[in-house]
């Protein structure tokens, strides 16, 4: 297994640099005790209830890209305090991480309260994906009502390029917005055909397609 060790303190005092050292020094020895190979150690002078945290971002960087699935902190507060923890423990538990701990000496146990508020968080992310879904096929659907033919306007789409993928059809924007959608509408049709558009990049296009239009017929 590879493990990223993660060592913070709240302040840049003195007793806190040795306490930095202390933490760093114990979590090898754990490392060596569970016989994990360190890829990282990260070590931070910040707020817990702050995540805006250059340590934080790198140690998920590691996880994302599965080049460590252990984490080894001296306890949960080194992670984060009050919601950043939270916020933490979810992102790091959706990647299968596993947290050990010195405090547990073994493998992190959440608290009843932690658990339960990480557990609705999923739940709520989990109906977030189903709406989010949702709103893409009502859209599909209404443009089809409205006309759209997805067959025929894009019927280069399963085979374009990464490249081309990113490009927006200003073309069927205007027939969409023609045909009665909504800029939101719009952009959930578009993301169910591959494209990555929000519904104020669709606005801004749109715009900018009635500027140069006005400005050509001037």
């Amino acid at each position: 297994m590879k493990a990223v060790i993660y060592c913070r303190v709240s302040t840049e005092k003195q007793t806190q640099e040795t306490s930095l050292a202390r933490q760093e020094d114990e979590l090898v020895k754990l490392a060596r005790k569970m016989d994990v190979e360190v890829v990282e150690i990260i070590k931070e002078q910040a707020s817990g209830y702050e995540l805006n945290r250059d340590g934080i971002f790198d140690m998920l960087d590691l996880f994302k890209a599965k080049e460590a699935g252990v984490l080894l902190i001296q306890d949960e507060t080194r992670l984060g305090r009050g919601n950043a923890k939270i916020a933490l423990f979810h992102v790091i538990l959706k990647e299968d991480v596993k947290i050990y701990t010195l405090s547990h000496d073994g493998e992190l146990e959440l608290s009843d309260s932690d658990a339960m508020v990480i557990q609705i968080v999923g739940i709520v992310e989990e109906y977030q994906r189903k709406l989010h879904n949702l709103k893409i096929k009502r859209g599909m659907l209404r443009a089809v009502e409205k006309g759209y033919r997805p067959q025929k306007n894009l019927h280069n789409q399963r085979n374009a390029t990464g490249r081309d993928r990113k490009e927006i059809p200003v073309e069927e924007i205007i027939k969409l917005r023609e045909n009665g959608l909504t800029f939101a509408e719009i952009a959930a049709t578009l993301r169910g055909f591959g494209y990555k558009v929000s519904k104020a990049t669709v606005n801004r296009r749109f715009l900018e397609h009635q500027q140069n239009t006005e400005e050509s017929q001037s």
